[in-house]
């Protein structure tokens, strides 16, 4: 039966997912040169546009359409038939099917866009794209039925995915590495210091990221009501936490706190705290959090002396967080917070962190072969890279002839 308060909460939730992704534009577009800022902010917004096309069409029946063989939804949805103002049983029982539905694509759209960070300031435009539309056909899709759709295998054997530490952070992490891996390091890489170049874009970008992430991870409940309570007072914890946790490191181990890290490890902490969210408790929100920060600053800090040119820290951040964060899920979920999920280990289940470590393994290796392949299929017939000339050029001038400042 619809409720209006459920209804205008998903809708409001849709709206905040869909603000994360100018607000990851502007975070990564600080973090670059500025010669970079308008070819890197590009390459989120314009995902918004190319992904809900995919979702429309193709991705929201795949991701979410009934099951086919617990692998994949079928295509019995393509281009949104069928699905309107009446609820969804399986996934939304209390809002319009096509709210649910709009609500996931906000999700598809930024979890590619999150990828283009680990690429920064090399990654030719046209190739991008390519990779983008395809990697969310054949990676996302198919890993978002696994764990949330109907019937999906992963969803079956009671995997913990409250808002995407396993769908959107673990596949955009292992992604970002293959991605790394195939293009290789920008040219300047480890000869001089290569330093943000407007950090003030960065903070603000942070702080649109927080403020819809409470679209995110609470919106997740699909109801106004004490599940999503619960989500957003722990996505405000995991966050604070994280970066407290950052910041006191880096004081200790640089000499001084740092606005990059701070913006860092509020970014680590939620996005460690986004799959167990709807399932733990605020004291265990706060140990997600202090983990994040501490987890995610050493997996940065090995980058940096492997020289592995991860260029806005994609891998250390998203990657290990979602990994960490789904492995805490298997520790301190409580059917005490929420009924509807499981207990972990802390709670005499330790059944559910092997079922966590399973889909962590199967999704993350799945996630970097599928992406390896189509980067090296892209690789193969269009070139990923900007040519040295390019490269020293910018993104900016290079790809859209346009320049962020005037001289």
């Amino acid at each position: 039966m619809l409720q209006s308060g459920d209804t205008a909460f998903v809708l409001i939730s849709a709206a905040l997912v869909l603000f994360m992704i100018p607000g990851l534009a502007l975070f990564y577009g600080g973090m670059v040169r500025k010669k970079n800022v308008l070819g890197t902010i590009l390459q989120s917004f314009i995902l918004i546009s190319l992904v809900t096309f995919e979702w429309i069409y193709l991705g929201y029946s795949m991701s979410f359409g009934p099951d086919v063989g617990g692998v994949i939804g079928s295509l019995a949805w393509a281009g949104l038939g069928g699905i309107g103002a009446a609820p969804s049983p399986d996934y939304a029982p209390t809002v319009p099917h096509l709210a649910f539905a709009m609500y996931q694509c906000m999700f598809a759209a930024i979890t590619p866009a999150l990828i283009t960070g680990a690429v920064a300031e090399r990654m030719r435009f046209g190739p991008f794209l390519v990779f983008s539309l395809a990697w969310t056909v054949l990676v996302y899709n198919p890993v978002c039925h696994w764990v949330w759709g109907n019937g999906g295998w992963l969803k079956e054997m009671g995997v913990l995915d409250f808002a995407g530490g396993i769908v959107v952070h673990l596949t955009c992490g292992a992604a970002a590495l293959a991605a790394v891996i195939l293009t290789g390091p920008r040219k300047d890489h480890g000869k001089h210091q290569i330093v943000p170049h407007n950090l003030p874009m960065t903070l603000l970008g942070t702080g649109m990221l927080w403020f819809g992430w409470f679209g995110f991870n609470a919106g997740s409940a699909l109801a106004a009501d004490g599940v999503a309570a619960g989500a957003f007072a722990a996505t405000h914890i995991g966050g604070m936490a994280g970066m407290a946790m950052w910041c006191a490191i880096e004081w200790y181990h640089r000499g001084k706190p740092t606005t990059l890290g701070a913006a860092s490890g509020a970014v680590a902490g939620l996005a460690t705290i986004t799959p167990g969210a709807g399932f733990v408790s605020p004291g265990a929100a706060v140990a997600f959090g202090l983990l994040a920060g501490g987890v995610c600053y050493g997996a940065v800090l090995l980058k940096a002396r492997l020289r592995f040119d991860d260029s806005l820290d994609v891998v250390g951040i998203h990657g290990v967080g979602g990994v960490l964060g789904s492995l805490l899920v298997g520790v301190f979920a409580s059917k005490l917070v929420n009924p509807a999920g499981a207990d972990g280990l802390l709670a005499g289940n330790a059944g559910q962190l092997g079922v966590q470590l399973l889909a962590i393994a199967v999704v993350g290796v799945f996630a970097f072969v599928a992406s390896w392949v189509i980067l090296a299929a892209v690789k193969a017939a269009m070139g990923l890279r900007l040519t040295p000339q390019a490269e020293t050029i910018g993104l900016d001038l290079a790809e859209h002839t346009e320049a962020a400042y005037g001289e």
